[in-house]
């Protein structure tokens, strides 16, 4: 995101300040959207993704062999409330699977099983 870069070279004590309104125009930036994104830096729904992520690593570290719906029970368990696809897309995104449940190396990059398996 570049609002926090117009912040930076905006701010007062910047060694060489440079008014928003240029920063959004050689950036391509609208005003208005970087004005709204300062007075409210982190959304509501982005809060609360933070949080159920919070929850889903703590039991994913707490027991790393649990797929997205055990971590989803237990993040419900600690109160945070979300549908399984939620769970399932913020656990993807961070690339918490599973210890038994995501295979490695299919195809041609498979590594050979044993010596002679073939």
């Amino acid at each position: 995101m570049m609002y926090p870069l117009v912040r930076e070279l905006a701010a007062a004590h910047a060694p060489h300040r440079v008014p928003v309104a240029v920063t959004c125009r050689v950036l391509k930036l609208a005003r208005q959207p970087y004005y709204r994104w300062l007075a409210r830096p982190v959304t509501d729904a982005e809060l609360a993704e933070a949080y159920r992520a919070d929850a889903l690593f703590d039991a994913h570290r707490d027991d790393p062999e649990f797929g997205h719906r055990f971590l989803l029970n237990e993040a419900r368990a600690a109160g945070q409330v979300m549908a399984e696809r939620t769970a399932w897309r913020i656990c993807r995104d961070n690339g918490w699977w599973s210890v038994f449940g995501k295979r490695k190396g299919r195809g041609k990059n498979r590594q050979d099983r044993a010596a002679g398996a073939r």
